[in-house]
């Protein structure tokens, strides 16, 4: 992959990116609606942001907090490779071992020869889940150990080794089983012990815990199907808990990536995870990489590895930057929640704060703090917003909202200049904000010199009408 060329994260920087971002993660929840949205933010040695929005359960009306459990599911593979290096590192195990090493009733198989590390990287050729797949749609229970071996010696070998990459499920399940040969001690034991209880992580675990459930956060189905959402149930996930079981918040999960930073100790040497962290495959048809158990991703130039989990009815997200020791992630209760594009926007956000800093430019933050906000007028909503050392108008409804920002200039003590912008914005163009004696914002005339109206005095005109008339606009009452 390309060397990084982002640049360098600040406290100041970071700090004003998590701040408007929870405010957009808060906006997207409404705007998608997606049920509830959980979010963290670490940076080098602690949290930054913890926030939580929307709804844990729909028909209880039950408010999503930072505390609520959900399903991490493919998370559960660096988790799983973890582990695998940590016995690596004490000598019990090698990369090149085959499988059959380990799991005597792979021997004479097609899948026996398959080394530990072609299955960490997703190069063993390994069929993803079988022959049978339902089971991802609650049509029976998750494959058990004998379910396992059937699908293992079973048509598996869907690819010669190391032909290219192909996601396996199965292949960490099958690196589950290796951790508990070599270990001696049951998969979710063993992660407990030398992961989940090393860092303290007291709200995640490798296997859906009945005793917590109503610390779950409910999962439901897609709107690309119906016009209402469904809750699914939690189930275990059996044998498959290495691709697929953990359980965990967002805080837990950044705390998890802190110890995967360089230069932390607590897991593994620096050695193993540059070897984990690096490159084995192009993941065809996209800009991802995978490593041992992490994707690998470029985003703006700065360089992250981490993992998405989708479990019937959650979807997540998690990012780190080793180097420059910051972690986000992302938790929804929705099949269709879109965790991987809010963390990717985090890192963006992150990206554009830092990059005022490199240029050299300043604001002055009290000349522009009160001019700051959201606003809306009939065509969508507007965000001015101040993002480490510079001034931008973004729209919060975009699922990018960095991929066309509008650099802004401080001109007057209520004037904005548009100073950059890509597509068809409007540079040169000025933002003119109409404020009271006490210096509230009543309107703003900008962006085709149309008037913009702070957010909530806008919805609550919307809401008291029920049709927009020529010569009648949608204009809030101010005092």
């Amino acid at each position: 992959m390309p060397s990084p060329t982002a640049a360098p994260l600040t406290p100041a920087a970071v700090a004003s990116a998590a701040t408007y971002w929870d405010r957009w993660v808060a906006f997207r929840q409404r705007y998608t609606r997606v049920p509830g949205v959980q979010a963290a933010w670490w940076y080098h040695d602690g949290l930054v942001l913890s926030a939580a929005h929307g709804r844990a359960d729909v028909a209880s009306d039950t408010a999503l907090s930072t505390s609520h459990l959900f399903r991490i599911a493919s998370h559960s593979k660096t988790f799983t490779a973890t582990a695998v290096f940590r016995l690596l590192e004490a000598g019990r195990l090698r990369l090149d071992d085959p499988v059959e090493t380990w799991l005597g009733w792979l021997s004479g198989q097609p899948l026996g020869d398959r080394t530990l590390r072609e299955l960490l990287a997703h190069g063993g050729g390994v069929v993803r889940d079988g022959r049978d797949g339902d089971f991802w749609q609650l049509s029976r229970a998750f494959p058990d150990r004998a379910a396992l071996r059937t699908a293992a010696t079973d048509g598996a070998d869907v690819l010669p080794a190391n032909q290219q990459f192909k996601y396996s499920n199965i292949g960490y399940a099958l690196l589950g089983q290796v951790i508990e040969a070599v270990s001696g001690t049951s998969y979710a034991d063993f992660l407990r012990r030398e992961v989940v209880d090393v860092l303290g992580l007291q709200r995640t675990g490798p296997e859906l815990d009945p005793g917590r459930g109503d610390d779950y956060a409910t999962g439901y189905s897609s709107l690309a199907y119906a016009s209402r959402r469904l809750p699914i149930d939690h189930i275990d996930t059996g044998a498959m808990a290495a691709a697929t079981g953990f359980y965990s918040t967002a805080e837990d999960l950044c705390r998890y990536a802190s110890a995967q930073f360089l230069g932390d100790p607590r897991l593994l040497s620096d050695r193993s995870k540059r070897l984990m962290q690096r490159s084995e495959w192009k993941v065809e048809g996209t800009d991802t990489h995978y490593g041992l158990g992490f994707q690998v991703h470029d985003i703006g130039g700065r360089r992250l590895v981490g993992h998405g989990g989708g479990y019937p009815g959650h979807n997540t997200a998690t990012l780190l930057d080793p180097e420059g020791r910051l972690a986000l992630s992302v938790l929804t209760n929705a099949i269709d929640g879109s965790a991987a594009e809010l963390v990717t926007t985090g890192v963006r956000l992150a990206n554009l704060a830092a990059e005022g800093a490199r240029a050299g430019t300043s604001v002055d933050a009290a000349s522009v703090e009160r001019l700051c906000g959201r606003y809306a007028n009939l065509w969508g909503v507007l965000d001015i917003v101040r993002l480490g050392d510079g001034l931008y108008a973004l729209d919060p409804s975009a699922g990018d909202p960095t991929e066309e920002p509008t650099s802004l200039e401080v001109t007057g003590p209520t004037t904005l200049r548009t100073a950059r912008t890509r597509g068809f914005g409007s540079p040169g163009e000025t933002l003119e904000f109409d404020v009271d004696e006490a210096g509230r914002v009543r309107s703003v005339r900008g962006s085709g010199a149309m008037s913009w109206h702070p957010y909530d005095a806008f919805a609550d005109a919307v809401a008291a009408r029920d049709r927009v008339e020529l010569g009648s606009p949608i204009r809030p009452v101010t005092g």
